[in-house]
Formats: structure tokens, sequence, C-alpha cells
């Protein structure tokens, strides 16, 4: 009997030589990604679905528990916000995530927002395409401070960008790579200093409740008037609502936005008409390297669980220390 592998994602087994790695495993692999339908049609499938790798649809505590033959949820990609890891943990089933395999392409779009938003890149486009020409005095990035709200893989990808520019780094972590801190001549500050002193702030948190409008009115009035703030984490980190009272009074020079609470939007919000706002549909893993590298390694932990082994992603490492429970 092949092995039933179900997953949310519309990019997992498309990218690279992944299609031919799935297509050599000889799985039953079924896609559901059906927006209209809370679990993208995850329903079909529940009672054979041994495999579950999450894109953006939620694995929520209903669709682990009543998928009795499940032995492991995925998430192609790195934030597991949308998953219900207790639910799973009580049940005895491995979570994974791929952490560092998109790193370097979310750093990548935000170094090229960061750019877009210092020269006005898209707005000078509407000009030249739209038969004006009407040029803009833009700013350097070299010798800005950049503040980096997550150090993590992909902070410190990012970092070590900004470095190479010539930028100065401030960053605020729970948790800081002491060596990689010093390596790279990063300052450690609390939010509110990173807010003061920051040109550029770029937000690589995860989200959920922890972290809800963790970036609203308040923190918004530390920053500097001609500073810029970029959310590459999720949507419901920033407070929109005052992101764009900010940047209507000018107290805020500019945002780049790749993360939304809703998704697609409701582009009815007013901030999508500010022309100091640059836009991104939640793309920051989006390179056919980093998803290619997101694929390989969600088979290569599923290949781990079907031979009875740990990987070193498992996520909730103690279900080993207890029964499998139905």
């Amino acid at each position: 009997m092949k092995t039933v592998v179900v997953t949310t994602s519309p990019g997992f087994g498309k990218v690279g030589c992944v299609p031919q790695r799935i297509q050599e495993h000889d799985w039953e692999f079924i896609r559901c990604t059906d927006t209209t339908r809370p679990d993208g049609g995850v329903a079909d499938h529940i009672e054979r679905m041994e495999f579950l790798v999450v894109g953006l649809i939620p694995a929520t505590a209903a669709v682990i528990g009543n998928a009795p033959r499940l032995r492991a949820v995925l998430k192609h990609g790195v934030g597991v916000d949308n998953i219900d890891v207790p639910a799973a943990t009580a049940r005895g089933i491995p979570v994974f995530n791929t952490p560092g395999a998109n790193a370097n392409a979310v750093a990548e779009l935000a170094l090229g927002s960061m750019l877009s938003l210092a020269r006005r890149i898209p707005m000078m486009h509407q000009v030249v395409v739209g038969g004006a020409w009407q040029r803009h005095i833009g700013t350097e990035v070299e010798g800005k401070t950049l503040g980096v709200v997550g150090l993590g893989n992909i902070g410190k990808t990012l970092a070590r960008k900004a470095r190479a520019l010539g930028m100065k780094v401030v960053a605020t972590e729970l948790y800081p790579d002491a060596a990689f801190v010093r390596e790279h001549g990063i300052e450690l500050l609390g939010l509110d200093a990173l807010l003061a002193q920051a040109d550029y702030v770029s937000l690589h948190v995860f989200g959920g409740k922890d972290n809800a409008h963790l970036i609203g009115a308040a923190e918004l009035a530390r920053m500097k008037p001609t500073a810029y703030l970029m959310n590459f984490a999720r949507g419901e980190v920033v407070d929109l609502d005052a992101l764009t009272a900010a940047l209507q009074s000018d107290r805020l020079m500019g945002a780049a936005i790749d993360a939304y609470v809703a998704e697609p939007p409701d582009r009815s919000h007013p901030i999508f008409v500010h022309p100091r706002v640059v836009f991104t549909p939640h793309c920051g893993a989006d390179t056919t390297e980093s998803v290619e590298r997101m694929g390989l390694m969600t088979i290569a932990d599923i290949d781990t669980v079907l031979a009875g082994d740990r990987s070193p992603r498992v996520l909730n490492p103690e279900i080993y220390a207890t029964p499998q429970r139905g």
C-alpha cells in the first residue's frame, strides 16, 4: 500500500528536483489547496492521510485529531503558528519545519525592499511608464542603521548582507547568538532603543498572540520620522491602522509589507493607496532555490519517520518520551 502524503502547500512538490524525488518515492501524493474550504479539502482524505505537509492553510486540532493514520505534520516553511502543535503532541505525532531553508530568500527580499524604499523605485517606475519625467532625490543605505527585530536565521542572514553594504546593524533578540553578534559587530538593544535609533526596521519574529501588535502606535511614535518599517514576519505583528496613521501624518517615511492578517488582504484599507508603501504578496520565501530546499528537507523528514528514526528538526521531541495515543 502506498504512503499517503497530503499537502496544503501550493509550492511543495513543484520546483527543482523535488517533483522527481516525490515520483521516485511512489507515494500517493494529494494536493489540497481549495481556498474556499477552511482545510483546503483535507477532510476528503483525512481517513487515509499519513503525512500532512502544511502551507498557509491551518492544521487545526480538529484536522489532527480526526486523522487516525496521521504519522507526522510537516511545515513547508518555518513559521508553525498555523499548526496546533499541542494537539499533535497530545497524540504523540511529531511536527517538523524547515529552519534556515528560506533565510536567504527572505533576507534578499528585505534587502530589495529597503533599496526600493530608499530610491522610491516602484513610484519612479510608474512615473516613467505613465509618460512623466519626474526625478526624485532618494537616499543611500550605506551608513544608515538597520534594526533587525528577531535575529534568527533570516535576521542573521539579512544582518550579514546589510553589514556588507556598509550599514550599522542593531538587533533585538530573546536568545541571541553571542558569537554571531561579536563576529559581525551587531549591537543588541531593547525594542524601544532599537526603534529610536534605526533608519530601517525589519521584522523577523514569529506570529501568534504573543507578538500581536508588537508594533503599534506607541512603538511607531518612537521611530524617526525619516525611518522605514518593513514587515516580513506575520500580518498581526503590525497594527495596520496605526501604521497608516503614522504615514498619513508624516510621522514615518515609509513601509514595506509582505505579510497580512488576511491573505489576500482587504485592499479597501487606506494603506493600499499610500504612495510610500511597497507591497508584496507574502512571497519572501518564493525563490526556486528556497522552495527546493524546503521540499528536500520535508521529504527527508518523511523518510526519517518512515524509517522509525528521529530528525533533528522535530519541534516537539517530548513525544518520544511517551507512547503514542490514538
